[in-house]
């Protein structure tokens, strides 16, 4: 933390991956006892911290890449170098709000890489390696959970997919998955799928390929050792590609998962919302896109049961993950 003046306004302070209420917390306190506007910053390689910030009455900003220097190889620029940009120039960062989410101010450019990257997705999902949905003719469905793992929303929602008996698969981010081994070693004892979701949850075009490859790397290695069983399964974060970033997975042994089906339930619209929106777009074959973590998932929590019974009821299996891919479709 640094003053308007640039002088180091607290010692600086060190926390533990599953630490985030704590973090919060000691922003608080520091504001409360300061009196002043404390402003909060993140960076664009760490997509995990700023949901329960904001949800927290926390005013969180990101700055981009061209804002900073160099960053390392695997995290973000120092928190120094983060508190020094916002205090150079606090407009040249953005604002983040709770539906904008980590990328508030860059969807623009998140729907632009997308599009360009159609054509350099095409060899890849004719190798069964570029997926959205299954076949559209099997009446079959998937749950997919992001972001995780993270207490008590993921656990939560353990016990929710086992009272109803039914598969789900979690994409999991490696920073979070050294403080929650209890919840990935739940998820593959209860036979879920075990998915990538990079280390930090960062915008992957800021990435360089070895960066990317280390957030890959790192996080299989942290699931392996936390008890689960991690498959080869990848989920970019916020579906983030450029046809660089396509080409690069495809150079890896990995199956990238997208979706088809997606309530938004990070932007905590309420939980009938959440559970309307699922059925209202689910069709056969269908990727369902939620998250347990990243935030307050108490909503998705309470909208989960009704997910479950509605797609039941109007005739659809909840498959694992895996199953739903050996028959993809376009």
């Amino acid at each position: 933390m640094t003053d308007e003046d640039g002088r180091e306004a607290t010692s600086p302070v060190r926390f533990r991956a599953g630490q985030r209420a704590d973090v919060v917390a000691y922003l608080h306190q520091v504001a409360g006892q300061s009196g002043q506007r404390l402003v909060t910053v993140v960076e664009s390689t760490n997509g995990v911290l700023d949901g329960a910030m904001m949800v927290s009455g926390l005013e969180v900003y990101r700055a981009d890449p061209w804002a900073l220097p160099e960053r390392p190889l695997l995290g973000s620029a120092p928190a120094l170098v983060l508190a020094e940009a916002a205090r150079r120039d606090l407009s040249a960062l953005a604002k983040l709000k709770i539906d904008g989410g980590t990328l508030t101010g860059r969807i623009d450019e998140l729907d632009a890489g997308i599009a360009r990257s159609a054509a350099a997705e095409e060899p890849l999902k004719r190798r069964g390696r570029w997926i959205r949905h299954g076949r559209r003719t099997d009446a079959k469905v998937a749950l997919t959970f992001d972001d995780g793992p993270h207490p008590p929303f993921t656990g939560q929602i353990l016990d929710v997919l086992e009272r109803y008996a039914v598969p789900a698969a979690f994409f999991c981010v490696g920073l979070h998955a050294t403080a929650g081994s209890q919840e990935v070693a739940r998820m593959s004892e209860a036979g879920h799928v075990i998915g990538n979701h990079t280390w930090s949850h960062p915008f992957l075009p800021d990435l360089s390929r070895d960066q990317l490859d280390e957030q890959i790397e790192r996080t299989h290695e942290v699931l392996a050792l936390a008890g689960g069983t991690p498959s080869n399964l990848f989920r970019p974060p916020y579906g983030s590609r450029t046809p660089e970033v396509v080409g690069w997975l495809g150079a890896r042994d990995l199956r990238t998962v997208l979706w088809d089906v997606e309530p938004s339930d990070w932007a905590m619209p309420g939980a009938d919302v959440i559970a309307q929106r699922v059925l209202e777009q689910a069709q056969p074959g269908s990727v369902v896109l939620m998250h347990d973590g990243g935030g307050d998932r108490s909503q998705t929590v309470e909208a989960l049961p009704a997910v479950i019974e509605g797609l039941l009821d109007r005739g659809h299996r909840i498959v694992p993950l895996t199953e739903l891919l050996e028959s993809e479709g376009e």
